[in-house]
């Protein structure tokens, strides 16, 4: 299992959604920029304190929470 240390989830903050390192970053934030600007250089202008290691640890994060799960795109 990958260590996400930097992966927070505080009930006071943001609602309880997972969080890079106790800011106001919520890692679905991290997520959707990511789909959004092209490169990390964009990224790291919208939001100055994300460092590679939140950015790879939020990915990590995804990709442990989604199920084997099928989806049919055709149907969506």
């Amino acid at each position: 299992m990958t260590k996400l240390d930097r992966i927070t989830v505080d009930p006071e903050l943001m609602n309880g959604q997972p969080c890079i390192r106790g800011m106001r970053i919520t890692v679905r934030r991290v997520l959707e920029s990511l789909a959004l600007y092209p490169g990390r250089a964009e990224l790291r202008q919208e939001y100055p304190d994300l460092e590679d290691e939140d950015i790879r640890q939020a990915l990590a994060y995804a990709a442990a929470n989604l199920d084997d799960q099928t989806i049919d795109l055709t149907a969506a």
